[in-house]
């Protein structure tokens, strides 16, 4: 007598190794301005050295990581955030 599929009992969550969704949280949101005076925001956006995460680990839509950047850009002009730091976070 073979067990069918149905009849398998899980031992451990199926679902367990699957990653959930990555989503823009922008448009999640509906954050349509990014202020480049809010440093404390923008150090999410960044790595311990100082460097911009790309989409692919962020999840930003193309129009918002576009926007991230320029204000990562214009908040490191003013002096708010760092070009280069040694473990920033």
């Amino acid at each position: 007598m073979a067990a069918s599929r149905d009849d398998i009992k899980f031992l451990s969550n199926p679902n367990l190794g699957q990653q959930q969704r990555k989503y823009c949280r922008f448009r999640k949101f509906g954050i349509k301005y990014i202020d480049y005076k809010d440093p404390d925001f923008l150090l999410q956006f960044i790595n311990e050295q100082g460097k911009i995460l790309p989409r692919r680990i962020t999840g930003n839509s193309l129009k918002y990581q576009r926007r991230v950047a320029t204000a990562i850009k214009r908040s490191r002009h003013l002096a708010m955030l760092p070009y280069v730091a040694d473990m920033l976070k």
